[in-house]
């Protein structure tokens, strides 16, 4: 399991100073000009790669888990402090409405938190997929060579096998050839031996 170190928590923390930073921008964007949209470009720029940080660093379910915390507890101080400030943000009229509104840019500026954290997950996803598929591959390569292995080896034991048993074979030819020597030379030997006796029983008479 992933170590989870103190200093991690301080990528989900920047996050919600982002959102609550967001509540002091113009809430007029369009009629603002560029120069309003580029700083929420730069905030949704900002809030990509903190949902990025937090996917790498507390994982995709807690960390998604806290950015989720961080929005729902960012709207409610949202709504907190526009409410006890609305003469600050100039909200004498339509409180609701631009509450609502106030809601919606925390709650855009989380998505793309968690458009982040997707992106990374599925990066990490396809590079854990290639990476698994190299393994499976080198398995599979391993798996070829061994079964290789096994076959020559079963054959080099055939052939020693067959090259004993041909020894075996062999030795006990020459045995049996030999005891079939000494048998003929046996039965010469007797046959000798008669022989003689019978010719020195004749020559005794």
């Amino acid at each position: 399991m992933k170590e989870i170190k103190k200093i991690y928590y301080a990528t989900p923390a920047l996050l919600a100073v982002l959102l609550i930073a967001s509540n002091f921008l113009n809430a007029d964007l369009f009629k603002a000009g560029f120069q309003n949209f580029s700083v929420w470009f730069v905030l949704s720029v900002f809030s990509f790669a903190v949902g990025w940080l937090t996917n790498k660093t507390l994982g995709y379910n807690y960390g998604g888990k806290l950015i989720f915390a961080i929005i729902v507890a960012s709207s409610v101080f949202s709504i907190i402090l526009v409410t006890l400030f609305r003469e600050y943000f100039g909200l004498n009229d339509l409180l609701v409405e631009s509450l609502i509104l106030f809601i919606l840019r925390n709650i855009a500026l989380g998505s793309m938190a968690f458009f982040g954290m997707v992106v990374c997950e599925l990066l990490l996803l396809q590079k854990e997929l290639v990476k698994n598929s190299n393994k499976e591959d080198e398995v599979k390569k391993t798996l070829i060579n061994a079964q290789r292995e096994a076959q020559i080896a079963i054959e080099e034991a055939k052939l020693k096998a067959d090259k004993m048993l041909f020894e075996v074979q062999k030795n006990l030819n020459e045995m049996i050839e030999r005891k079939n020597q000494v048998e003929r030379r046996l039965k010469e030997f007797i046959q000798t031996e008669r022989e003689l006796l019978k010719q020195y029983e004749k020559d005794e008479e």
